[in-house]
């Protein structure tokens, strides 16, 4: 199977990372894109949820290329998500409300927080 176009952040500075998959872009590209991994965020086009869904607190990125093939990806639990630049650790958890409409959607998710 082929692979969806890896989407690397678009900019060194204003990076955030998914708060459920560690995917690293700009806000512009979570707003304008969305988070491949992670659609049923609904963050395309509505700058709010991707505030809400992201954070800017983060520590380390490691670029996978071939997600099912890397040790890498795999130590970071990413290998079955698409390529691109992920964090190391994300600071941060959904807000209630988002939990919530998830649950209530049926959606498995868990926030890559560190923060303990």
């Amino acid at each position: 199977a082929e692979w969806a176009r890896p989407s690397p952040p678009a900019a060194l500075r204003g990076i955030r990372a998914c708060k459920r998959c560690g995917l690293l872009k700009t806000l512009d590209q979570f707003i304008n894109e969305g988070c491949e991994n992670c659609p049923f965020l609904e963050m395309g086009d509505n700058p709010e949820r991707c505030n809400s869904c992201t954070s800017a607190f983060f520590e380390g990125q490691v670029a996978v290329m071939d997600p099912r093939e890397s040790w890498a990806a795999k130590w970071l639990r990413v290998d079955a998500f698409l390529p691109g630049v992920y964090a190391i650790s994300v600071t941060g958890t959904f807000e209630k409300d988002i939990e919530e409409d998830l649950e209530s959607r049926g959606i498995r998710f868990r926030c890559r927080n560190t923060d303990s």
